[in-house]
């Protein structure tokens, strides 16, 4: 069934962003800006042209959409533009009736030998902070009008990298020559996963969940189990990117030996041709069994439409997406923007592309959108988690009287 929804609603409704790259979602004026000052070589120098040779809305392939990070991250290596970075994106998530996100980013990318892991973080935090206590400082959040907005961190691992992506991981290299790259990318996965706890103990900064990023494709979940287990070991929340350009055994191994929480992107969940494993005879029951698993623990997805459609070009048509089989499912699921600047989208663009084209009745929609409160890794105890969902849930709810919305359709 066709439901129409006015775009002002979607605008309105509280939102948030749990899939969310900090280094993919900048302002275009501001990249120009630190790589004029820190003399990185752009393309171009001007909006338009970085959006017409990067930043693009359609990309031929996955590598295409990923050249962008490589502007983004060189211009993030010093506080200043790291603390900067953060707190815009917090203001233009609020500025979109987005309450809530979850920034992530990996340090690891960013740091040398002047820029350690605290300075990063820190920095992130001081953006973030400062974003919230100036939002929440406004008369409509104090009198209660508005939810207020807050955010947590996500740090990301990565799944592979060489010594070229950075100087912490050319010297990560150099000091473990004799060991071989499988066992180096565990091995900084863990060292991540440390300073992370270190940190969140010392210093109280609001990391919420740790991540795993990068090629997919001969670079398995799997090989950071030690990370992950330290994190669980240490009651942190996990996310896995998973079933974004590999199949369900990726999103397997997210849940089995990784203990996801939740799935970055989960595209594949359903594609019995990505299945490889050979002693998987009956492809159709293992993916049952699968899905099946995720929607009983409501193990939530976090749906990237635009994204995918830009890196798996093969889609065509957004009708195809695997939200359609998502929803006939029941799994939990929440629409994110993945990257704001390399996407070119927003949470609202995002919901008003699912609504348009998928069947999201006014109940499911409002599902959706509670599951991105309800399912986030709020840093805070569970009983201020649930009076901050029912705030949004109460604001949820006066907007839809605005919007004479029909609850029960």
């Amino acid at each position: 069934m066709k439901y129409n929804y006015n775009k002002e609603f979607i605008f309105e409704i509280p939102k948030s962003d749990l899939h969310l790259h900090l280094d993919g979602s900048l302002r275009l004026n501001t990249l120009i800006e630190f790589a004029k000052e820190n003399k990185v070589q752009l393309p171009s120098y001007t909006e338009s042209g970085l959006r017409e040779l990067v930043f693009k809305d359609r990309y031929n392939n996955l590598g295409e959409y990923l050249q962008g990070f490589g502007y983004t991250t060189a211009v993030m290596r010093t506080e200043e533009a790291i603390e900067r970075i953060a707190y815009e994106l917090a203001i233009d998530s609020y500025n979109e009736n987005v309450f809530y996100i979850e920034p992530r980013f990996a340090p690891q990318l960013l740091m040398n030998k002047s820029l350690t892991f605290e300075k990063i973080m820190m920095a992130a935090n001081n953006g973030l902070m400062r974003a919230k206590k100036e939002i929440n400082s406004s008369d409509a959040i104090k009198n209660g009008e508005k939810p207020a907005f807050n955010y947590g961190i996500i740090v990301c691992a990565m799944r592979m990298f060489t010594p070229a992506f950075s100087e912490y991981y050319n010297n990560f290299f150099e000091l473990h020559k004799y060991s071989t790259k499988k066992e180096i990318f565990s091995l900084a996965s863990l060292e991540l996963a440390k300073a992370t706890i270190r940190i969140i103990n010392e210093y109280g900064i609001p990391i919420v969940g740790f991540d795993l990023a990068g090629q997919e494709d001969g670079y398995p979940a799997e090989d950071h189990k030690l990370a992950y287990a330290y994190c669980h070991k240490n009651f942190l929340k996990k996310t896995v990117h998973a079933g974004e350009a590999y199949g369900p055994e990726s999103i397997f191994q997210a849940i089995t030996d990784l203990y996801a929480n939740r799935i970055g992107h989960g595209y594949y969940l359903f594609d019995v041709n990505k299945i490889q494993n050979p002693n998987i005879n009956n492809k159709e029951e293992y993916i049952y069994q699968l899905s099946n698993y995720i929607a009983d623990r409501r193990i939530t997805i976090e749906v990237c439409l635009t994204s995918n459609m830009q890196t798996n070009p093969d889609i065509k048509d957004i009708k195809n997406h695997s939200l359609k089989k998502m929803l006939e499912t029941g799994l939990s699921l929440t629409i994110c923007t993945d990257n704001r600047l390399v996407s070119n989208t927003t949470v609202t663009d995002e919901v008003f592309l699912a609504v348009n084209n998928f069947d999201i009745s006014p109940k499911k929609l409002k599902d959706i959108i509670i599951y991105g409160f309800k399912r986030n890794f709020y840093f805070g105890t569970y009983i201020e988690k649930r009076h901050y969902c029912r705030s949004i849930i109460d604001y949820y709810e006066r907007i839809e009287k605005k919007y004479n919305i029909k609850k029960n359709e």
